[in-house]
């Protein structure tokens, strides 16, 4: 069973930069399209970004796309979102999450959840 585990968030400042990382435990992000959601406390969930296992296709939210960068390092079994010039608006839980499903998958396809790191970006 794979088990994601998300790590990074903290409060900064707006226009400080963050870069959140996802593990893996208990097996392989092999052949699987990893992405970051977040949920910020009173609205839905926001599908952020996401990339696929060859990194060929990725996928960003049309408000961070010119911000955050997804990466992911095959090696070391982790993927990263590296988001700069954050904004209030940025603050979220941001949870990691895998599916085997397609190149990219759906948002309702992604089946293999963290438990959430905490972003909080005060103006």
């Amino acid at each position: 069973q794979v088990q994601l585990v998300e790590s990074g968030g903290r409060s900064v400042q707006a226009g400080d930069s963050l870069r959140l990382s996802c593990g893996v435990s208990g097996g392989t992000l092999e052949n699987h399209a990893v992405g970051w959601f977040r949920q910020a406390p009173g609205k839905e969930r926001d599908f952020v970004a996401t990339i696929s296992w060859s990194g060929r296709a990725i996928y960003f939210l049309d408000s961070v796309k010119d911000r955050f960068t997804i990466s992911r390092d095959g090696a070391q079994n982790t993927i990263y979102l590296q988001m700069n010039n954050l904004e209030p608006e940025d603050t979220a839980m941001y949870y990691c999450a895998a599916t085997d499903w397609g190149e990219l998958g759906r948002p309702s396809d992604y089946r293999f959840w963290g438990h959430g790191t905490r972003v909080t970006v005060t103006s």
